[in-house]
């Protein structure tokens, strides 16, 4: 239902680009146009892909221009391209996407590329076999858009997209995952930039070293942490990063969900887990209200467990990134939060 309901809103968008192209207005149509063809134009979709490109490409490097198209804090789950992102892809030199059923929308626009020296990356892809499935823990709400176990062959057309509702998108999330996505990245912008490889690649190389550091932070403190349980009182995008390090989790709600009310039979199985495990903190994602969180702390014993937040970068925008915040800053800040709730 999704995916064509986007195949419908890329065909009013297609229509209105074609009026724009041919109605004579060559201020706008030239918005997006080269003025340099030497510039290289990189749009992302994501802050992660954003920082990362900034990273390898390097702040001197003044004929790469990088955009990202969430740039307003707006949820991957919810972004719709406007005809102005649209045109954005279809003049870049290098387009880089997660490539989930959020981004079902990619491949209507893709289609109607006609530059053939645009390369495409997109994150799902580079991580094959390694895309683990959406899972519904026990306790969790299921949702019935995501859980594909509750579908019937007849509810939705078997196409490529077919895979988003299976898969988890929040593929950012895990430090391993991101040092091979930057070795990918690193390779794609040099095959486009040869002049500039070399720079490229020890940009790379010295990132490399860093996410290092921050994976075996990771690793230690989860290892000598006394708990390895985190419980979510908000949908929970961080399976990749509980996987790398073998922590366990709860949560009210997956990823992916489109649900925003959980049942009283999910807030009670959540107040008793925390019981049961004597946690101290409840988890939730950037931007939530803490309303469910409230409400399960309010149905604990204690009652006196405080909320922490871990970030999942899908509200970070360019602004940011201007004032100095950065993947690996935000990852950082999210293991202070772990030193702290796992303590």
């Amino acid at each position: 239902m999704k995916s064509k309901f986007f195949t419908l809103y890329l065909c009013i968008i297609s229509a209105a680009l074609i009026l724009f192209f041919y109605s004579g207005c060559s201020k706008n149509t030239q918005k997006y146009s080269k003025s340099d063809a030497n510039t290289i134009e990189i749009v992302t979709t994501i802050f992660p892909e954003y920082d990362w490109v900034k990273e390898i490409t390097g702040q001197e490097t003044e004929h790469i221009q990088v955009s990202m198209l969430l740039d307003n804090g707006t949820d991957l789950h919810n972004y719709q391209p406007s005809a102005e992102d649209v045109l954005k892809i279809l003049n870049c030199d290098l387009f880089i996407c997660v490539g989930g059923e959020s981004e079902s929308w990619i491949d209507d626009v893709l289609g109607k590329s006609v530059n053939s020296n645009m390369r495409v990356l997109k994150l799902i892809d580079i991580l094959g076999k390694d895309i683990k499935e959406e899972v519904f823990t026990e306790g969790m709400e299921s949702d019935h858009e995501h859980h594909h176990g509750e579908e019937s062959h007849d509810d939705h057309d078997h196409d490529d997209h077919d895979h988003g509702h299976e898969y988890d998108e929040h593929i950012w999330l895990s430090v391993k995952n991101a040092k091979l996505f930057c070795n990918v990245i690193t390779d794609t912008i040099g095959e486009i930039d040869s002049p500039n490889k070399e720079i490229y690649l020890q940009n790379n190389r010295l990132y490399q070293k860093k996410l290092d550091e921050l994976d075996k932070s990771f690793e230690t403190a989860i290892k000598n942490a006394p708990n390895k349980t985190l419980l979510f009182a908000d949908r929970f995008p961080f399976r990749y990063f509980v996987d790398d390090y073998n922590l366990s989790y709860y949560a009210a709600f997956s990823g992916c969900s489109a649900e925003t009310e959980a049942s009283f039979e999910t807030v009670m199985f959540l107040a008793d887990k925390v019981d049961e495990l004597k946690l101290g903190y409840i988890f939730t994602i950037e931007k939530s209200d803490t309303k469910l969180a409230n409400t399960i702390i309010r149905n604990t014993k204690d009652k006196n467990q405080k909320i922490m937040v871990l970030d999942s970068m899908q509200a970070t925008t360019s602004k940011d990134s201007a004032r100095g915040v950065s993947y690996i800053s935000i990852m950082e800040k999210n293991l202070d939060v772990l030193n702290t709730a796992l303590r």
